[in-house]
């Protein structure tokens, strides 16, 4: 079966959930032109990566941080309320499957905490996973809150059957054994990380899965930060300066790049794959198959978010 699979990288517009959707519809419908039916943005597309983290102390810099985060909880997605709807009504228009990040407001509870989420949208438009960062990395615990396993699964869709993990839950080896337990073909990881270090790891996940990865790195520059944003011209004075460098890349079940990086440019990367190549890959090594050792090791995944707590207003003498 063949797939053909388009990488989306370009920026967002930065703290603009509208906007940044607008520009994904358009985005998407240039790659379906092109006779995609995957479709990938990279983390925390909408309404972007906040990029500030790396930058600012939260000491030193605590009031801008504040500004900046109160725009980001604003902007971020309710998916409840109906806010990613543009996308999946353009993905069934354009019969494709869609694979986007984006950081999603816990509207249900605390109405503030967001999450560094991954949706996987059906080519009917609906929703057909959603998976939360287990471990925000490093400054990132100070935006999002930590995920659960709830969405740590493999979704069957016409473009192959695909699970996926953001950025740095790629290091995380029983995050990555839970989705190569579940069969999946298509390894798909929205990104910020880039450079050599992390095209490795791309490679080492499709030798080691035996099964396509793809990577969908971030890619902005200077001048892609709006004007107006809070302490923007101290934090990103640069125009030209790239603030992330993108290298979306492509890789086969053995462990060749056969599209990108795309390193420091702005596109669409795109590559035919053929689903059928992942079983003879797996002839000598199948991690979760005839090459583990059940009687040696085990995996559990807890798939229950812990319950919240929750408010419960009693009468008098209850």
């Amino acid at each position: 079966m063949n797939t053909r699979v388009a990488v989306v990288q370009h920026p967002p517009v930065l703290l603009d959930r509208g906007a940044t959707l607008d520009r994904a519809v358009a985005l998407l419908a240039q790659a379906a032109s092109e006779g995609a039916s995957l479709v990938v943005f990279p983390e925390s597309f909408v309404p972007g990566y906040p990029s500030w983290i790396w930058r600012l102390a939260a000491g030193r810099d605590g009031a801008t941080m504040t500004q900046l985060h109160a725009r980001l909880v604003e902007q971020a997605v309710d998916l409840d309320r109906g806010d990613l709807a543009p996308l999946g009504e353009a993905a069934k228009a354009h019969g494709v499957t869609v694979v986007c990040g984006l950081a999603e407001r816990d509207a249900e509870f605390s109405r503030s905490t967001i999450y560094n989420t991954v949706v996987v949208i059906g080519p009917d438009g609906r929703l057909l996973n959603r998976h939360r960062k287990l471990m925000p990395t490093a400054p990132e615990r100070m935006v999002h809150g930590f995920g659960d396993a709830s969405g740590l699964r493999a979704v069957d869709t016409p473009a192959g059957r695909l699970g996926t993990l953001i950025c740095w839950e790629s290091y995380m080896p029983l995050a990555r054994y839970a989705l190569y337990a579940q069969g999946i073909e298509l390894y798909i990881a929205p990104t910020y990380d880039a450079g050599d270090g992390w095209l490795s790891t791309m490679r080492h996940i499709a030798l080691e899965g035996r099964c396509w990865v793809i990577g969908s790195g971030v890619a902005m520059r200077g001048r892609d930060v709006p004007e107006g944003l809070p302490a923007c011209a101290t934090l990103f004075p640069d125009a030209d300066e790239w603030i992330n460098d993108g290298d979306s890349v492509i890789v086969d079940p053995r462990g060749k790049v056969v599209a990108g990086p795309l390193r420091r440019e702005l596109g669409i990367l795109y590559a035919d794959i053929d689903l059928a190549a992942v079983v003879p890959a797996r002839r000598a090594l199948d991690v979760a198959g005839h090459y583990a050792r059940p009687d040696v090791f085990e995996l559990q995944v807890r798939r229950v978010a812990a319950a919240p707590v929750r408010f419960v207003e009693t009468g008098a003498g209850a």
